[in-house]
């Protein structure tokens, strides 16, 4: 039986984010210490609301027309109209599973009780996240502040019941979807067009999904590392815990491990121990510095996003005695929580760590396909010259890294005035996080290539085996991808190898062997 998920606010993690995208949680509800919390808060924003005193985002208008007192009456349609104007999103649409996590991200900061909205909206939420209804978001239209405001507005607009969404596999009008789940339209009040669609929920939901993989994916090239070492018969030498010691960054030491342990009792390695070889290419050589070096920034990465999640990153921000038994007296404070300049770094970050370790996994693909450098038959395949092999296999392989390059370029150094120059600097964090995807979208594929030629490496060193890690490894490969013979549509392979690599097939085969595997 699937778990259920219960928001407080405070709570949810990168895994959680992970689990609901894909529909591993039953059911989604928020706990009764943050729906006391909203209930408080709002309490204060109705107060403002029947008051005369102009209160930004309650009853004023929004960037440069601040200024400008809106009439109480006209209150719910300031807040309608907000989100009509923002839906101004372009592109093509987000995944699925990302919008899903940018709807449930939404819910969690808005339930900390810091922005004002009504009880009544936290229960559409959740209606909405139990009743599966996917807000259709296009990916372009942030600049990152005041957060990711067009892409948000998108999601809002399923909220209120406009636009369209994803009902039961198949678009569907969002009326007509929340009708079908006997959901009414949410009927705005003060400020809460605003609340749902200040913040940073849409950077951070790309970014939670994509570290979660990132992850696998570093995991997943220590593994293919180890068999293209085996296949290329390097030596395990530098991989000595010694030489790591003596440096001692972590990741290093780690991926380090990981590698000997992969490679422990080979017939292979055992079968040219005394080849004279004194040193590998630093593809080979140098894989726990370079993994490592990415893994500290994927560490570095998630310590970001996991604040960000349990944030509160919406403008104005309600301060309240009731939830803060230390003020004197209730608080509406305008600040800069909605600026993704966090985000945004540590995408740019991860952008970097990822197009390393695609960069160092094709380097050590063109060692093996090379049969001066590798000792193995050319392209990797028996009657080269009729056989093109994996010529076109690294190829690829190169342009998807070459790719990488170009997108690693910084998102966040740039900025650009928006909205009559009252909101003058921006992140560009949705595009940092957006980069990050494709770049292991990129890295994934490049790691199924190496995998692919590591794997026809070991079927041409027969009939000697490697480890009893890679042996599994190698087995389970074998079920869904032949040994190369002759040419034939290698796209498939990839494909393949690439959707196990998704599952973290190979992983799950490791960490049963190792638990303690990094």
């Amino acid at each position: 039986m699937k778990p259920s998920l219960t928001l407080d606010g405070n709570s949810l993690t990168i895994d959680d984010i992970w689990a609901y995208a894909h529909g591993k949680f039953h059911t989604v509800s928020v706990s009764e210490h943050a729906l006391k919390k909203v209930m408080a808060a709002h309490s204060y924003i109705k107060e403002i609301a029947e008051g005369s005193k102009a209160v930004y985002g309650v009853n004023t208008g929004f960037g440069l027309l601040s200024d400008i007192k809106i009439e109480k009456e006209k209150l719910h349609q300031l807040q309608v109209n907000l989100i009509l104007s923002h839906a101004v999103g372009v592109g093509q649409e987000l995944k699925p599973e990302i919008a899903k996590a940018a709807l449930l991200l939404r819910t969690n900061t808005l339930i900390k009780g810091n922005s004002g909205v009504s009880p009544e909206l936290i229960n559409t939420l959740v209606k909405i996240l139990n009743h599966d209804l996917v807000p259709i978001i296009p990916e372009q239209g942030s600049v990152g502040a005041c957060g990711d405001l067009a892409p948000l507005a998108h999601m809002a607009l399923l909220i209120i019941g406009e636009g369209n969404c994803y009902f039961k596999g198949s678009i569907s009008s969002a009326k007509a979807a929340l009708d079908a789940c006997g959901i009414k339209p949410h009927h705005l009040g003060p400020k809460e067009g605003l609340a749902l669609i200040n913040g940073t929920q849409i950077m951070t939901a790309i970014a939670a999904l994509t570290l979660r993989e990132a992850e696998l994916m570093a995991k997943s090239a220590d593994i293919i590392s180890a068999m293209s070492l085996e296949a290329f018969r390097g030596t395990k030498a530098a991989f000595i815990p010694y030489i790591h010691q003596a440096r001692p960054h972590k990741q290093q030491i780690e991926v380090a491990k990981n590698i000997l342990s992969i490679l422990d009792e080979s017939e292979i390695a055992n079968s040219h121990k005394d080849c004279g070889k004194v040193q590998d290419p630093y593809s080979f050589r140098c894989i726990p510095q370079v993994h490592g070096a990415s893994r500290k920034l994927i560490e570095d990465a998630r310590a970001t996003i996991e604040i960000e999640i349990n944030a509160v990153t919406d403008n104005p921000l309600i301060f309240v005695k009731e939830n803060h038994p230390e003020l004197k007296e209730n608080m509406v404070i305008s600040g800069g929580n909605f600026h993704g300049e966090f985000i945004a770094m540590a995408m740019d970050c991860l952008c970097i760590g990822l197009s390393e370790l695609a960069n160092i996994s094709d380097l050590r693909l063109q060692k093996l396909i090379n049969p001066s450098i590798s000792g193995l038959p050319a392209f990797l395949t028996p009657d080269a010259g009729l056989n093109s092999g994996l010529m076109i296999v690294q190829v690829a392989s190169a342009s998807l890294v070459s790719e990488n390059k170009i997108l690693s370029h910084p998102a966040s150094v740039d900025s650009i005035p928006t909205s009559a120059d009252k909101e003058d600097h921006v992140s560009m964090g949705t595009i940092a996080a957006r980069k990050a995807k494709q770049i292991l979208d990129n890295l994934r594929n490049v790691l199924a290539m190496e995998l692919l030629g590591a794997y026809q490496g070991l079927q041409l060193l027969r009939p000697l085996k490697s480890s009893d890690l890679i042996e599994k490894v190698f087995s389970e490969i074998e079920k869904s991808v032949p040994k190369i013979e002759s040419d034939r549509i290698f796209k498939h392979d990839i494909d393949t190898l690439s959707k196990i690599l998704k599952e973290g097939t190979i992983c799950t085969i490791a960490e049963k062997k190792y638990p303690e595997f990094y």
